[in-house]
């Protein structure tokens, strides 16, 4: 097996070392009369990633929304430094796999109307709470829906939970809350306690709504249980909203969802008679029954549609001996643009979220490329569009893989990396999860790091990026980044590093390159250890499998059950 890393960055001397440079002109040379394109090594290194996040991250990629100018520029230059690496294109003879989306603005001026007693309360959008439709339809009208609270929301039959028991939703319109039965009341009994489960992530509580026939659907939002501002969910919901055609779905939606505010929903529920406190207890105990809030829906929502497409970039070092297998690094592209008509700066650049993931596998591709000894399976490198829409991106790719699923030995993501230097330990969403654990776990040893479990647990992370739509077809996912223990100044400095970016940054227009702030050496050691897993799996034979007891060990087994020795 290949396992070395391409250690080019241990101080700034060896960044300066590792990078080619022409040599110095003379002293009467002429000065050139523009800056000279950036000089690629093959190495992993600061100063190449760095290029990488500050052009992606560009005003003038205009925050890189999905079938924008912004696309056009973020899936040309992804190609172009594909090219640049030497990988080959990766779907077929093309570098880009079309993906069918629907795009959908609902009109901002839309109000949602509580009717009770004679009497109607007008909910205002992005204030009181935010609406869309998955339908596909310009104009949903929705008349005199029975509101009724469903506790979280949650059909559960091995934990013996079913908040939807006894009753038949055509027609009614249900209102819940994010996250799991044991969050609010910490009970490490009831699903996994502060671990958020899949039925705790909000597109469960809408999917599930929908498979039992409401028309509507409304998520009471709390910071904690979404992890989340208000702000992040009124700015993630404001503008064009993306989906693929209901063909690749095969599942019900819902005519309408969206979220109430804090305030909004404390309101409705106290004037149904009920105290929003108790419920979200009432809601954590074992036999709750949904409950009406003697209110009435309408909503005319008026949204313009437009059938387009998008691409996700897919390149591939072809293998040298077992090209037909696959280990997949994946990252997504795609950010929330440009807000026309918002005052001040209205372009969200999604540098950390995720110009850096991007960055990071153009930098491993480039490595790998240039490994001494060429990989013995074939590695895909995948940009997927469509993450911040609901993971459609890497959706589509599930459903349409270059390679068969069965054939893709692993899959390595990388999301929002760490800006804020070294670490001595090593951040594994959904810790506890699969073997590609047992090779990264020897490479973070030998950096003196430790793995662990993402702190926030509550916020289901691991629900919430592309890699998750490989788990639930059964494909060994690794999701892995910086730790909070940093070097310099601890874990008080991680954790108000991590706060600050979620509070001030996260989703928002402030999520920019700084090379005067970022400590990129971190980010640097994180990719290498990633490498090292990649170069591991794509230089041997071996079939990491889920362990014990995860869900989606089923799906892994039953695509490999007609294998010889387990394998393809």
């Amino acid at each position: 097996m290949h396992r070395k890393l391409l250690l080019c960055l241990a101080a700034s001397a060896a960044l300066v070392a590792c990078k080619q440079e022409a040599a110095a002109p003379p002293a009467t040379a002429a000065l050139p009369t523009a800056v000279p394109a950036h000089a690629f090594a093959s190495a992993i290194n600061a100063a190449d990633f760095a290029e990488l996040v500050k052009t992606l991250a560009s005003d003038e990629f205009e925050g890189r929304a999905p079938g924008s100018n912004g696309e056009e520029l973020t899936v040309n230059y992804i190609r172009d430094q594909m090219q640049r690496i030497g990988l080959q294109p990766g779907n077929g003879d093309s570098w880009f796999q079309d993906v069918p989306m629907t795009e959908t603005t609902a009109d901002p001026n839309t109000v949602l109307k509580i009717q009770r007693d004679g009497t109607v309360q007008e909910l205002t959008f992005g204030t009181d709470m935010v609406i869309g439709t998955r339908s596909g339809q310009p104009e949903i009208k929705i008349a005199d829906s029975d509101l009724v609270f469903v506790g979280y929301g949650v059909d559960a039959p091995e934990q013996d939970w079913n908040d939807y028991a006894g009753q038949d939703w055509t027609g009614k319109t249900v209102v819940m809350f994010v996250n799991d039965p044991g969050f609010h009341v910490d009970d490490a009994k009831l699903f996994d306690g502060k671990r958020m489960t899949y039925y705790g992530r909000w597109t469960y509580k809408f999917e599930e709504a929908a498979r039992k026939g409401a028309t509507a659907a409304l998520i009471v939002h709390d910071t904690a249980g979404a992890s989340y501002g208000w702000d992040v969910v009124k700015n993630s919901w404001g503008g064009a909203q993306y989906d693929l055609p209901a063909t690749e779905d095969k599942e019900p939606r819902l005519q309408a969802q969206g979220w109430l505010s804090a305030d909004a929903a404390r309101q409705l529920f106290a004037e149904a008679g009920l105290d929003l406190d108790k419920a979200y207890r009432d809601a954590s105990k074992r036999g709750f029954k949904p409950e009406p809030l003697k209110a009435k829906l309408s909503l005319d929502l008026q949204s313009t549609i437009a059938q387009k497409k998008s691409r996700n970039v897919v390149g591939v070092l072809p293998g040298g001996k077992r090209a037909d297998e696959a280990v997949l690094y994946m990252a997504h592209w795609d950010h929330l643009g440009k807000h026309e008509g918002e005052e001040g700066d209205n372009i969200y650049n999604g540098a950390v979220d995720n110009a850096t993931g991007v960055a990071g596998i153009l930098e491993i591709a480039d490595a790998m490329a240039h490994q001494p000894t060429p990989p013995e399976r074939s590695v895909v490198f995948l940009a997927v569009t469509l993450e911040e829409s609901g993971l459609l991106g890497s959706q589509y790719y599930v459903n349409h893989p270059t390679f068969p699923l069965d054939k893709i030995a692993g899959v390595i993501n990388i999301d929002a990396m760490s800006v804020n230097g070294r670490a001595r330990d090593m951040t594994v969403t959904g810790f506890g999860s699969s073997e590609l654990e047992d090779i990264l776990k020897p490479l973070a040893t030998g950096k003196g790091r430790t793995l662990h479990a993402e702190a926030a647990v509550q916020s289901g992370f691991y629900f919430r990026s592309d890699h998750f739509n490989f788990a639930k077809a059964g494909v060994p996912a690794l999701y892995a980044d910086g730790g909070e223990d940093l070097i310099d100044g601890g874990t008080a400095a991680g954790k108000r590093a991590a706060e600050a970016y979620g509070k001030e940054r996260y989703h928002g227009p402030k999520d920019e390159y700084d090379p005067a702030t970022w400590k990129l050496d971190g980010a640097i050691e994180d990719l290498e250890l990633l490498y090292g897993v990649g170069s591991h799996l794509a230089g041997g034979d071996a079939w990491p499998n889920w362990y014990e007891g995860n869900p989606f060990k089923a799906n892994r087994d039953s695509m490999m059950k007609n294998k010889p020795n387990g394998k393809p």
